[in-house]
């Protein structure tokens, strides 16, 4: 179902056009009847050269790195967090080529990323968002009978971008009266960050940064750090948010509870009615 969900995803304009920018390049070169048209004066007609060849492969390093720091688990994350590293590259070949062609690119870039933006998650949403440390410490602390999990990220952040969908998600999912999810954009808020000491410098590796409280006090948080002060890794699947904190058994006790109030409350007007 995900991959499907996923196909469904980049027949969406802004994927497969940043996908054939993406690609304009090498397709040109190994489309012949483009080729000889785009470049007529081509020494080796619709062949890569040397620097031609290192770029790209400097480019596919690239891609693979940064998308694995990022956290890019699915095949969306994968392929949005390569786009801009790639685009980068097709300028620099265009320009390479022809400046004339790399001046038509720059400008073809900077219109699209204009008038056809990165989607955005629309689906079901149940998330609280605070401004402030105050607010959130003020919010935690007034009904200790709810449960939190407040998501601490910046809008900049890969990894965070990543994790929006799959938080908002889970918040319809399992969110109730008495089990709340919540989030706090720590790069505009950063009394958060120093609040509940969470880096939020561009080379931070705890964002995002999920943290559950119970009772009004904090019981967990991922990512955490090892003996030696060193942040762990931890990837912002579902299934991990699920296992790691326990969300199921959370959302038992939590419906649990709520049954029970709603019970008593009948129970207590039946009660009044009768005397």
């Amino acid at each position: 179902m995900a991959f499907k969900d996923d196909l469904k995803t980049l027949l969406k304009p802004y994927y497969w056009i940043n996908i054939l920018m993406s690609f304009s390049y090498l397709l040109a070169k190994k489309m012949p009847v483009v080729c000889s048209y785009t470049f007529p004066k081509s020494d080796v007609l619709c062949e890569l050269d040397g620097r031609e060849s290192e770029i790209l492969l400097l480019t596919l390093i690239v891609v693979m790195i940064r998308s694995r720091k990022s956290g890019s688990l699915t095949m969306i994350n994968y392929i949005t967090a390569s786009f801009m590293y790639c685009k980068v590259a097709n300028l620099v070949l265009w320009t390479y080529a022809d400046i004339r062609t790399g001046i038509l690119y720059a400008v073809l870039f900077l219109v699209l990323a204009i008038w056809i933006p990165e989607p955005t998650y629309n689906g079901p949403s149940n998330v609280v968002y605070f401004r402030t440390a105050v607010s959130l410490e003020d919010e935690i602390s007034r009904n200790k009978y709810i449960t939190w999990l407040i998501c601490f990220y910046t809008t900049w952040n890969p990894s965070c971008a990543n994790f929006a969908p799959i938080f908002a998600q889970l918040s319809a999912e399992y969110g109730l009266n008495n089990l709340k999810f919540g989030k706090i954009d720590v790069g505009r808020y950063p009394d958060a960050a120093k609040k509940f000491e969470i880096s939020d410098a561009s080379t931070s590796k705890q964002l995002p940064t999920l943290i559950l409280f119970k009772n009004g006090e904090e019981v967990l948080r991922r990512p955490t750090f090892d003996v030696k002060g060193k942040v762990i890794r931890f990837f912002f699947t579902a299934d991990n948010i699920k296992a790691v904190f326990d969300l199921n058994n959370l959302y038992k006790i939590a419906a649990n509870k709520t049954n029970n109030i709603a019970k008593f409350k009948i129970k207590d007007t039946s009660d009044r009615k009768l005397n």
